[in-house]
């Protein structure tokens, strides 16, 4: 027990450290405030600018300074004493509420201005030293609720949930709250709660006409069979290709792998433009069918067809990459056991093997569907009278009337459905275990899939396969020709020139392409996000499998939450929530590195919460038991055990922000430009050939980063015998 306060008082000797550093020395404001009436220039820190006449900083101030009176007067147990909480818990509440009462115009409470003149001069937004206090008091109100047992005393899982907790609340909760408080409002801007049910109850949105033979559904009917349709299929031809390249004596398993990785570093409307060029009235294979055998050309790729296509040639991959760490990490003594009693193959993959996927499974169903609610770029190109929420969100917030109110109340209506197919997920799920993976040892064979099913994959994937070198046949082509839409296939480099070109002179390298400025900024800010994202994904998929605590429940419904909104929404509740004090980060880099790190944390985390159930406790538990504490389990124990989840949550999470384009394209400013947001307005100005060329090049770097990811996290390692290609007999002599 001494060790254990040694080491809290350690840290939260930093976050005390951290909070007198913010007070007294960094600067409190993003931008220095005016001068006061009485003159003279402000100090940029709190506590003078508290004495300055910035009354309402004191509380936060004296709260911190009072913390320290603490440490000096109760040594090293102080956090333990009982006025620690009600210190930082009081202080941290001043100093949200002194941030978000007064603002950029004034106080938004008149008493404020009564009673702190000062304050009518408004204040800018949170600069260094806000944020860090704020960091600070958080983690002192963590160390102190450890002290008391939360976390069951553990330090690093009591921190990690407080401080997650706190990142969502800020960068999930707050937006959503601030968009969905639109929806009780008229366009006009007057208050009517009222106006909710009327739009949630609209005809247009509910109408089920096309299910009784009718001419078309509503846009939440047809959202829904969307969804449904697209995650079905996705998840099964994942699965098909996991276990082909896990399960089967298939050669070309690396081929397979780089295939299946094509669609999920595609940009946006690329896709779409290629299905278009191939299956459209004037396509290549819609010519070829006419031609052969005179079968009209039709429009039967824009609609529910056409999107489905581009959405399972598009979330294939992701529901691969999610199953394929399940499949092996089946331990193969069960399998052995049931073929030693005289099961057959398929009665073996039955009862043993398919139950064991059921996580898996369950989690690549909800990725995809999520997924298939939130997209954006496959329905506008190709949605043709196919109406789902997402365009419809997007056209209430972009289109010629304004109205936010309606794209919120849309928004809720999505992340009901998101919220039902997460509640499906627990019921299927239910409590049984589904551990494979323990500390004994498991040098077993992976058994090899039965002949019927192995067939069935080999038919499902090799149309995949074919289908998906077409797409990307057109791809790659399509910027080195004059003009792809019209079959113009002149070799050029023009297109590539045009975003790309340089010199090398006297001065150096000079780069005078109009994409460079998106591409450096796309770099940097997939580079930044991607380990971030990971992080937060993986720590809060542990907390969730191994920690208890209270509200457990809710903490894992809100790591959800972004995840289950359109980025459109997510990117205009940014904007409405970031856009002014006390959080004004709309314009810079750092709103598209937490735009990212939130609206993709989920797949890590779910990825993550499948392999870990596989994973026995006793591991950590012997680790702890020998003086490790959990930040040292985490690392040396489970982290080499899910490298396949953090693997799948580096790659989705870099991938997606290279190509992400619904979220960003309210975030990008002309200093911060993502590659999304160009290729988007070459489509929009029918620049196909020079989209095509661009994302070729994206594609290419997301190739390399890949199978850089791939050689920094490694492959795990769970003590499998490799399976002998021969093995020759001993002869005598020997």
């Amino acid at each position: 027990m001494k060790q254990v306060f040694r080491t809290i008082n350690q840290v939260g000797g930093l976050w005390l450290l951290l909070g007198l550093t913010a007070v007294l020395i960094l600067p409190w404001y993003k931008v220095a405030p005016p001068e006061l009436v009485s003159g003279g220039a402000l100090s940029d820190a709190a506590l003078f600018q508290a004495l300055a006449g910035r009354a309402w900083l004191w509380p936060p101030v004296l709260g911190i300074l009072a913390l320290a009176g603490l440490r000096v007067a109760r040594g090293e147990r102080w956090q333990a004493d009982d006025l620690v909480l009600p210190i930082a818990g009081t202080s941290f509440l001043f100093f949200l509420f002194q941030a978000f009462a007064i603002g950029l115009r004034g106080p938004a409470i008149p008493a404020l201005g009564e009673a702190f003149p000062a304050a009518m001069l408004g204040q800018t937004g949170l600069g260094w030293g806000g944020f860090a206090l704020g960091a600070a008091l958080v983690g002192i109100i963590a160390d102190s609720l450890a002290a008391r047992g939360f976390c069951r005393g553990e330090r690093f899982g009591a921190n990690a949930v407080i401080f997650v907790v706190a990142l969502l609340l800020l960068f999930v909760f707050f937006p959503i709250i601030r968009l969905a408080s639109a929806a009780l409002f008229t366009p006009e801007g007057v208050f009517q709660p009222g106006v909710f049910i009327e739009r949630a109850l609209a005809p247009d949105l509910w109408n089920i006409d096309c299910l009784t033979g009718g001419s078309r559904c509503g846009v939440v009917i047809n959202t829904l069979i969307l969804g449904i349709t697209s995650a079905t299929l996705s998840t099964a031809l994942g699965l098909a290709l996991a276990l082909l390249v896990a399960r089967t004596g298939f050669r070309f398993k690396g081929a397979l792998r780089a295939i299946s990785i094509l669609p999920i570093i595609t940009p946006p409307f690329v896709v779409g433009v290629a299905i278009i060029v191939l299956f459209g009235r004037t396509g290549v294979v819609t010519g070829w069918l006419d031609m052969l055998f005179g079968i009209p050309p039709t429009r039967w790729i824009y609609g529910l067809p056409g999107i489905v296509l581009a959405q399972v040639l598009a979330f294939a991959p992701i529901t691969f990459l999610v199953l394929l760490g399940t499949v092996e990490a089946i331990n193969p003594t069960l399998e052995e056991a049931s073929k030693t009693l005289g099961a057959k193959p398929f009665a073996t993959f039955r009862t043993i093997t398919w139950p064991l996927l059921r996580p898996g499974l369950a989690a690549a169903f909800l990725l995809a569907f999520i997924e298939s609610l939130a997209d954006f770029g496959n329905p506008i190109v190709l949605g043709g009278g196919y109406d789902v929420l997402s365009i419809r969100i997007f056209f209430a917030v972009v289109g010629a009337r304004y109205d936010l109110g309606n794209a919120a109340v849309l928004s809720i209506i999505l992340l009901t459905m998101t919220l039902g197919a997460f509640w499906l997920q627990t019921q299927w799920l239910g409590r049984k275990s589904y551990v494979t993976v323990t500390g004994k040892s498991d040098a077993g064979l992976a058994a090899q899939l039965p002949t019927p099913l192995k067939r069935t994959a080999y038919m499902v994937v090799i149309p995949w396969v074919l289908f998906t070198l077409g797409v990307y046949l057109i791809v790659m082509v399509g910027g080195f020709v004059n003009d792809i839409g019209r079959w113009d296939l002149t070799p050029t480099f023009r297109h590539l020139n045009t975003a790309f070109s340089f010199e090398i002179g006297e001065r150096g390298l000079q780069l005078f392409g109009s994409a460079w400025n998106s591409l450096q900024t796309t770099l940097l800010v997939s580079a930044i996000a991607a380990p971030l994202t990971t992080a937060i994904g993986i720590l809060t998929a542990y907390l969730i499998s191994r920690q208890s605590f209270v509200g457990k429940q809710a903490f894992e419904f809100g790591t959800m939450l972004s995840f289950a909104i359109p980025g459109t929404v997510v990117g205009v509740s940014y904007v409405a929530a970031f856009n002014i004090p006390p959080v004004d980060i709309t314009g810079t880099m750092a709103i598209l590195v937490i735009c990212f790190m939130f609206r993709n944390m989920p797949v890590g985390m779910r990825a993550g919460i499948a392999a870990l159930s596989q994973i026995d406790k006793s591991m950590e538990e012997a680790s702890q038991t020998l003086g490790a504490n959990g930040f040292t389990t985490l690392r040396t124990i489970v982290l080499p055990l899910i490298r396949p989840a953090v693997f799948t949550s580096m790659v989705y999470a870099f991938v997606t922000a290279m190509t992400a384009v619904s979220a960003v394209i309210f975030l990008v400013s002309a200093r911060h430009n993502m590659a999304t947001a160009y290729i988007m307005g070459r489509v929009e100005n029918g620049e196909f050939a020079l989209a095509i060329a661009y994302s070729a090049v994206l594609m290419v770097i997301m190739i390399i980063s890949i199978v850089l990811i791939q050689f920094l996290v490694g492959k795990r390692q769970l003590g499998r015998r490799a399976e002998l290609q021969s093995v020759t007999a001993p002869t005598a002599a020997e």
